[in-house]
């Protein structure tokens, strides 16, 4: 069955953010192929906690007008954040194109902050000036949020060069849709990371329209992990329905990469439930279609899993749901209580050096 969100009565009394019981940062085995308990909660709790923020977000956008401009959520493909949550460690580098709500809210940016930031404020993760496209957390290696089609690629390289010359063995997860993989940046960006063997895993959440196009009307290559072929770069197609699928993969791909063996392409498969963005008609599919692919829910089937293996019982997945509710409906209040940016905030982050002399009053 489609999950469907859980409703519970508004709580507001603070907690503390991420507050995952079972979460043991890089403490999660990378390669494993067989995940204990407390992964399986991590990923069922991060999972419900990326839904519910964007079902609560939804909601303030089209029912309060409480947040403008653009919008795209995460919903459907929660399974590659928790995936590759495990799969790295907390020093390595996230990049992300503009539906970054998700992996902004699992590599540790708060909720608090991110919902703020959708409401303009000035407590948001980007002081209220960059909204739905713009999440950023350099505190916790989350390097955007981009709006502009391809443009992390490029610079999701130019991070891992960065670690590369400091000699670290971190790497950088850089992430794009379907669409971006028609931008010449990301030919330019293969060949100069295979060139140098830069430690840098280049995601494409593959979630077959685009903007409202599908792969196959917009590309003579249609299974887009092999695009890699043309630089010799190592590549896979993954599920990206699949928690597991999504953990063993990352694995992988970053035990070479911090072996000095160069990026991985991976192209994970995975589906949109809503539309492109919150004023997407969708007329280019079917109901059946995303009912079809709902039937594959990732939070579903991490829950079954749950179950199956007594790892929890219902009523503690039950205490999980309120968890993750009160943190999302306290990040409401965070962000309503929030003052807005103050006027003397229009020019500040735009130039690095303040004397810039081409500043216009």
């Amino acid at each position: 069955m489609p999950f469907k969100p859980v409703n519970f009565k508004s709580v507001t009394r603070r907690l503390k953010l991420h507050s995952f019981p079972y979460f043991c940062g890089s403490n999660f085995n990378p390669l494993a192929t067989k995940f204990s308990k407390e992964t399986y909660l991590y990923w069922y709790e991060l999972m419900q906690l990326i839904r519910q923020f964007e079902l609560m977000s939804e909601e303030k956008y089209k029912m309060d007008g409480k947040i403008r401009g653009f919008y795209h959520a995460y919903i459907g493909q929660e399974a590659i954040a928790a995936g590759c949550m495990t799969g790295t460690r907390p020093e390595d580098l996230f990049i992300t194109s503009y539906r970054d709500h998700g992996l902004a809210i699992a590599k540790g940016v708060s909720v608090n902050s991110c919902m703020a930031e959708l409401y303009g404020k000035a407590t948001g993760c980007a002081k209220g000036k960059g909204g739905s496209m713009h999440f950023f957390g350099k505190d916790v290696n989350f390097y955007g949020g981009h709006g502009i089609v391809g443009a992390q690629i490029g610079t999701g390289a130019g991070l891992a060069f960065a670690e590369q010359y400091r000699d670290t063995d971190n790497v950088v997860l850089c992430y794009f849709g379907d669409g971006a993989a028609r931008q010449g940046i990301l030919h330019e960006t293969f060949n100069l990371a295979m060139l140098w063997k830069l430690p840098v895993i280049f995601i494409c959440e593959n979630n077959n329209y685009a903007m409202g196009t599908s792969v196959e009307r917009t590309s003579n290559v249609v299974d887009i992990y092999k695009l890699a072929d043309a630089y010799e770069m190592p590549a896979d197609t993954v599920d990206g329905m699949s928690a597991e699928a999504v953990h063993e993969s990352v694995g992988r791909a970053v035990k070479r990469a911090r072996e000095k063996g160069g990026p991985t392409l991976l192209e994970i498969k995975t589906y949109r439930y809503k539309g492109h963005s919150i004023s997407d008609p969708q007329k280019y599919r079917t109901k059946e279609e995303v009912d079809e692919y709902k039937d594959k829910d990732p939070i579903q089937q991490v829950r079954k899993t749950i179950l199956d293996n007594k790892f929890a019982t219902e009523k503690e997945i039950t205490a999980i749901d309120k968890r993750v509710y009160d943190i999302v409906v306290e990040s409401v209040k965070f962000a309503e209580e929030s003052p807005w940016p103050d006027d003397d905030e229009v020019l500040k982050d735009v130039y690095m050096d303040k004397n810039y002399p081409f500043i216009v009053d």
